[in-house]
């Protein structure tokens, strides 16, 4: 399992020429990275007595985060299975007519099972930054960097990830369920980056 590398070894995979990890599993730890700092806001606010008001809901929503840490970290991994097929297919015989047919529905399945976990990636980095904003606004002042921090790599994430929705996406010729994907991944985006955008923005201006 690629979460039980340690940082180096994940590292090094990453720059070497095997087919996994690769982006997918890179935006999958970026996000969990992401919400991590935001837990850390949370952490560092909870129980202090000039934060009571909003002691509850931190720990609530701490709750929420470091669920999607869990999933996001688990995601690495599904990544990297569900990009497996997709790579055998490209090593397919192809020498004949009926092979070439073969290879090619099996790359266009592989295609569109490969496109489903960055997909849940940025669902995923979409709940985390709706987190982070509370977390920017609510949590301790001594800890706002690390907001600031957690939404620009859960929006880099969230990226990553469309880039590898999106090169499946663009090959797959059920463009039916293409243009779903697309769809819903761009709206995302569209949701999500503005909110991160803004995070960064108020904790500099929080911190100059």
């Amino acid at each position: 399992m690629i979460i039980d590398s340690t940082i180096k070894e994940f590292s090094e995979d990453l720059a070497s020429k095997a087919s996994v990890p690769g982006g997918g599993g890179a935006a999958a730890l970026c996000g969990a990275l992401g919400i991590a700092l935001g837990a850390m806001v949370a952490n560092l606010t909870i129980g202090k007595p000039k934060y009571a008001e909003v002691d509850a809901e931190m720990r609530e929503m701490l709750v929420d985060a470091d669920r999607l840490r869990a999933e996001l970290i688990a995601l690495i991994d599904r990544d990297a299975e569900a990009f497996a097929p997709c790579a055998a297919s490209y090593s397919l015989p192809s020498a004949t007519e009926e092979e070439r047919a073969a290879k090619h529905s099996a790359l266009q399945t592989a295609m569109m099972v490969a496109s489903l976990a960055p997909l849940d990636m940025m669902r995923k980095c979409g709940e985390a930054i709706e987190l982070i904003v509370y977390f920017g606004k609510k949590g301790s002042r001594l800890a706002v960097s690390d907001a600031g921090c957690g939404a620009v790599l859960c929006k880099a994430a969230m990226q990553a990830a469309w880039l590898n929705v999106r090169v499946n996406t663009g090959l797959i010729e059920d463009r039916e369920f293409a243009d779903r994907m697309d769809e819903e991944a761009l709206a995302l985006l569209a949701k999500y980056l503005p909110m991160a955008d803004a995070v960064y923005t108020e904790v500099e201006a929080a911190i100059k």
